[in-house]
């Protein structure tokens, strides 16, 4: 049965793929990713309306985001289950897009286990990701990087490392743990900014170092400031918890230049940001120059907690700032975080105002310039590889999809999956708009459990079992019954059931009519429920999994009454000058 209420508390757009199977001879896969999104759907660029002009945190599941911008577009970054490095591509902050794994670490190696907290980052004609690994024990955390063979933020990458990250002169001795790795550009000179111990106790501050080119220090570190100064910075936030600092980010803005980093335990609700600012003219080198503000600039509210490990991007047109960061899933001690972002402004006298965290499943406009194209029209999707999945977007844990024997698979939970958690998985076609049609589609229950269906006329999604506003037929194989009810964005209200026959493992044909106020839905091409209700009278189509693990495939939807066809028009064009950039490095 679904959840009757849960934290609203997922990810947009993980669909895994390695760039290595994926690249075609002579076509670069950004332009294809156009030509397929082109194919997908009747595209309608209108103005945005009051559905598809908001959106709904968290946009997905993961921890330590890193999201930067290049050519209009974002580029996302992620460590996938401690063991590899993702990266997205994107016209939208707010759905990320496919997602490509670029590295895995290797099965025994120093950077073979526990990669933490990737950046990308564009520096001079090439790329690169930093990020931590070890090789299995976390005193032995090591800085690493990767760079691209060209331009192509999707590799391939070569390995390089570990950075010296330690205090011998000679940078040859005695090199020391090191996480959160960032790179900082100042007057023509490229820093790297990390947390790292000071020896083998584990103790966290932050420390910079000149970097000679981005593959080398110049120079061994030097402490930026006290991780203790506040009560605040402190582990449990009292005088007995140690002091801890890490993950920095720069934030230049007007000729100045800021440093957000989070601090007290990122396994706790007291996790947040504080900062701090070099002086004018100061040198980063020199510890006196930098200035630590007394209190925190971001920090948790009663709903949402455990905030931090942020990055920063302007919206698409550039008119707004925008922070990305990870909050946690619930108040337990853990690491079961989900990615949130929003606006923030600047004061009169230039000081980033971060402001309060936003609640899960508040609305918000979305970003400046960002539009979600409208999907509509007869449509059919197997799920048999990543060009069925261009255009949707996933909200869930992501280790929980994948693509097995032509079928897609939701809530499949993979032995060693890292800081697992439910939150009833689902797929969700972006932009989608329909709101009297026939759709079909079979379904596999590969656990005699929880349920699994179909949601339609389903309008803002995020991650959490509830969390979305529309409709859901569901198959429930350890009750024999089938299901239709809705979501509010936090609660489950049933409208009808059934008992139907099939066993788990079996094959369901399971098929929705919508017309006006009137639902059906059938199983094996036999009506089990009828009902009324006008409750969502329009939205899109997803897959959705409720505390089980089931496969997908074959979603057809024919519209009953079909609608005016328009010219694709500008959202996916914007990629293709950002195709060309990739295949003129090739």
């Amino acid at each position: 049965m679904s959840k009757s209420t849960h934290p609203l508390i997922g990810q947009q757009g993980c669909q895994f793929a390695s760039h290595s199977k994926i690249k075609k001879r002579g076509i670069p896969f950004v332009f294809r990713l156009v030509l397929c999104s082109f194919a997908l759907a009747t595209i309608n660029s209108r103005a945005a309306d009051a559905t598809f002009g908001t959106f709904v945190n968290p946009i997905c599941e993961q921890a330590d985001p890193w999201i930067t911008q290049d050519h209009g577009h974002y580029l996302a970054c992620f460590a996938e289950g401690n063991h590899a490095i993702s990266v997205q591509i994107s016209d939208r902050l707010t759905g990320l897009g496919v997602k490509h794994i670029v590295w895995t670490a290797p099965a025994t190696d120093p950077a073979s286990r526990e990669v933490w907290a990737p950046e990308l980052h564009r520096l001079g004609d090439r790329w690169y990701v930093y990020f931590a690994a070890s090789d299995g024990q976390n005193k032995n955390h090591k800085a690493w990087v990767l760079q691209s063979e060209g331009n192509d933020p999707l590799g391939p990458y070569s390995l390089h490392g570990p950075l010296y990250t330690g205090d011998d002169p000679s940078m040859t001795a005695s090199n020391c743990w090191a996480i959160d790795l960032t790179t900082m550009e100042l007057n023509g000179r490229l820093y790297a900014i990390w947390s790292g111990w000071p020896d083998s106790h584990d103790v966290q501050y932050l420390y910079i170092a000149p970097m000679k080119d981005p593959l080398a220090m110049a120079g061994p570190r030097v402490r930026i400031c006290a991780d203790d100064d506040y009560l605040w910075e402190r582990v449990d936030e009292r005088l007995e918890g140690r002091g801890l600092n890490e993950a920095p980010e720069v934030l230049q803005h007007g000729g100045r230049t800021f440093v957000t980093y989070s601090c007290s335990g990122s396994w706790q609700p007291s996790y947040k940001l504080g900062m701090l600012e070099l002086r004018s003219g100061g040198d980063p080198l020199d510890p006196k120059d930098w200035k630590k503000f007394p209190s925190p600039v971001f920090q948790s509210s009663a709903k949402t907690f455990g905030v931090g490990h942020n990055s920063f991007v302007k919206s698409p047109d550039g008119t707004e700032d925008w922070l990305v960061y990870h909050s946690k899933w619930n108040r337990n001690d853990g690491w079961q975080r989900t990615v949130f972002t929003q606006p923030f402004k600047w004061s009169a006298d230039g000081l980033p105002m971060l402001g309060e965290p936003v609640a899960a499943g508040q609305v918000l406009p979305l970003p400046s310039g960002e539009k979600i194209p409208v999907v509509t029209g007869a449509q059919e999707f197997h799920f048999k590889n990543l060009q069925d999945l261009i255009g949707w977007s996933y909200f869930g844990h992501h280790q929980l999809l994948s693509l097995q024997d032509g079928w897609l698979h939701l809530g499949d939970l993979p032995a060693n999956a890292a800081n697992s958690f439910r939150s009833g998985e689902k797929i969700v076609l972006d932009g989608g708009d329909w709101s009297d049609f026939t759709a079909t589609l079979q379904l596999r229950a590969l656990q005699n459990q929880g349920e699994a269906g179909l949601l339609f006329r389903v309008q803002q999604p995020a991650v959490g079992y509830n969390a979305q506003r529309g409709y859901f037929a569901g198959y429930l194989p350890g009750q024999s019954r089938v299901v239709l009810g809705l979501t509010d964005g936090v609660n489950w209200r049933e409208l009808a059931s059934a008992s139907v026959s099939g066993p788990s493992g079996s094959e369901v044909a399971l098929s929705v009519r919508a017309s006006g106020d009137q639902i059906q839905v059938s199983v094996q091409g036999r009506i089990l429920l009828q009902t009324n209700d006008v409750t969502f009278p329009s939205g899109s189509f997803g897959l959705r999994v409720v505390d089980t693990h089931a496969a997908f495939s074959q979603l057809q939807i024919k519209p009953l009454a079909d609608k005016t066809e328009v010219t694709p028009k500008t959202s996916f064009l914007q990629n293709t000058a950002y195709a060309t950039l990739i295949s003129d490095s090739r």
